[in-house]
């Protein structure tokens, strides 16, 4: 079975093109068209020879996010829900303010969600599985292309804030948020926000592991007895362990 190419690290593709007698620059080459310009096709990396292209192409694969339907709002918001490779579905949103020249983009972070707060619509849906680095900034680049297709202006902010609780998928979105930023996209960390519900343990997490992105804790109630009514996960993170974790980061 092929590799999914965008599954396997920098080091891999290296050593894949040092084992088949090729200059090592062709992989920093490969690596720049996959998350630098964003190419899910090999035979769109112009500078890369066709012998090297069908190589690729008979070891790798690209499962890249796809469109399934488009919703759009009169106040310019636009919901996309999108397809993954194996079927399942999920949503992202671009949310503009062009008076302010703000374009942001609402992605997801998991097929569903595990914890159930009463609010939110995907509490109810069962989480199916972890989304991987390249399904969330696959939709990025997606939303960028319709900001920029309906207002002219690429993305200012990326938020974390779709399906899903971020940091029950800490891995794979701290990965996301290098490829999205210098790694890839060059979006500034500054302009990344990460949305979580209060995991105590996992926020503390996030400031040994000194991230640059922005926090919010979404809270919804300043009780802790109201707090568990409509957020059962209070009851394991309560409003005094957030505040030392908070406080921590």
């Amino acid at each position: 079975m092929k590799l999914d190419i965008r599954k396997i690290e920098k080091k891999d593709l290296d050593a894949f093109i040092e084992g088949n007698a090729l200059p090592c620059f062709k992989s920093n080459q490969i690596w720049d068209w996959i998350w630098k310009k964003s190419k899910t096709d090999f035979n769109a990396m112009l500078n890369i020879p066709k012998s090297l292209r069908a190589l690729l192409e008979e070891n790798f694969v690209f499962r890249p996010v796809g469109i399934d339907k488009v919703q759009k709002s009169i106040d310019g918001t636009i919901k996309s829900r999108l397809r993954l490779h194996d079927g399942h579905l999920i949503e992202s949103v671009l949310i503009p303010v062009p008076g302010d020249k703000r374009f942001t983009a609402c992605v997801s972070s998991q097929v569903g969600c595990s914890l159930s707060c009463k609010f939110c619509a995907t509490g109810k849906m069962e989480r199916m599985r972890n989304l991987d680095p390249a399904e969330i900034y696959d939709q990025v680049v997606i939303v960028n292309q319709q900001a920029i297709e309906h207002f002219g202006h690429p993305l200012t902010n990326i938020v974390f804030m779709g399906m899903g609780e971020p940091l029950l998928n800490y891995k794979n979105v701290l990965r996301s948020t290098q490829l999205i930023g210098a790694e890839g996209l060059g979006m500034s960390p500054r302009r990344i926000t990460v949305s979580t519900v209060g995991l105590s343990k996992l926020i503390k997490k996030l400031a040994d592991d000194e991230v640059k992105f922005n926090l919010a804790l979404s809270l919804h109630a300043a009780m802790d007895h109201k707090r568990s009514e409509i957020m059962p996960i209070n009851d394991q993170n309560d409003l005094d362990s957030l505040m030392e974790a908070l406080i921590y980061f």
